[in-house]
């Protein structure tokens, strides 16, 4: 297991060089730790997969480090130029519709015709990108459908092996994955909240901003984050719980009594994402039988936190 590794210059350069001959290095953003490899290497983005054991229908986002490595991917409306100029680089990632001959391996789009990308708010994961000089596809470095890592550590304790490198680069700040805006369509439609909100898109574009409906059963992904059941730990997740019943863990938020931890006992939403991942974690590796979370309001950066942990209670497949 590689041990992670502090993101001083060095390392930087070694996991530029490692990501463009097609091995895996696990890095920070501002939202989670991402597990990269390049985007336009079939090999590398089926490496990918295996590691999470990531179903393949299960789209990546392509990471760039600036705006005029994202524009040869994919087609741009001006309201999606418009959103990049905005909140690039930030946690915003655009589902746009995917240039032909743009190099990305299919298996990035899971086979469609569209492709998710962004720029990472993150000077270690820029620092990275630049020296790699290839989009890269870096989903959440932690096995499919579990708990998104939010240190270092985490990567270690998740993927072990399969990952040739992990830059430390601290803490995450934001906590929770970035929103997914489908941009390929009439109007955009939020497909993952995150850490940018819906309203803040609606200001910057002077339109609604909708929630696309979840995928049919059977039908494709266009966005990561969108199974069922997702960001699981291992015990089963109560919901909007006021206190914990037997044998639970109360996880809380804002000044309630008895939490075995508390997300922001100030009742900060910002606090409480940056937070999430790291308390489920800790809680799950704990003498519980289950975790009740308290009320989280469903506004703003709450939406993203409720989301997630929606498909943390939901059933497993």
């Amino acid at each position: 297991m590689p041990a992670p590794l502090p993101a001083d210059d060095a390392v930087i350069r070694a996991a530029g060089e490692r990501l463009a001959r097609g091995e895996l290095v696990a890095f920070p953003t501002e939202t989670v730790y991402g597990l990269g490899g390049d985007a336009r290497n079939d090999r590398a983005v089926a490496a990918i997969f295996a590691a999470k054991r990531r179903p393949a229908f299960n789209p990546l986002i392509a990471h760039v480090p600036d705006l005029a490595a994202a524009l040869p991917l994919a087609h741009f409306s001006a309201a999606a130029r418009t959103l990049a100029e905005e909140f690039w680089p930030g946690p915003l990632t655009l589902v746009l519709p995917r240039r032909d001959g743009c190099g990305l391996s299919h298996l990035v789009s899971a086979g469609l015709a569209s492709v998710a990308i962004r720029i990472p708010a993150h000077p270690v994961a820029l620092a990275i990108l630049s020296a790699a000089g290839c989009p890269v596809a870096a989903p959440s470095a932690n096995p499919s459908g579990r708990v998104s890592p939010t240190c270092a550590g985490h990567v270690a304790e998740g993927l072990g092996d399969a990952v040739a490198m992990i830059v430390d680069g601290g803490p995450c700040a934001v906590g929770v994955e970035s929103t997914v805006l489908d941009m390929t369509g009439g109007a955009p439609h939020v497909l993952r909240p995150g850490g940018v909100t819906a309203e803040a898109v609606a200001a910057v574009l002077g339109v609604a901003v909708g929630f696309a409906p979840p995928p049919a059963p059977d039908g494709p992904l266009l966005s990561p984050g969108q199974m069922a059941s997702h960001y699981a730990p291992g015990l089963p997740v109560r919901l909007n719980a006021a206190a914990a019943e037997a044998g639970e863990a109360l996880l809380g938020f804002g000044p309630v009594a008895g939490a075995a931890l508390n997300l922001s006992p100030a009742g900060d939403v910002v606090e409480a994402a940056a937070n999430l991942f790291a308390m489920l974690r800790a809680l799950d590796g704990g003498p519980y039988r289950g975790i009740a979370v308290s009320p989280i309001p469903d506004a703003g950066l709450g939406v993203a936190i409720n989301d997630r942990l929606m498909r943390a209670a939901a059933p497993r497949p």
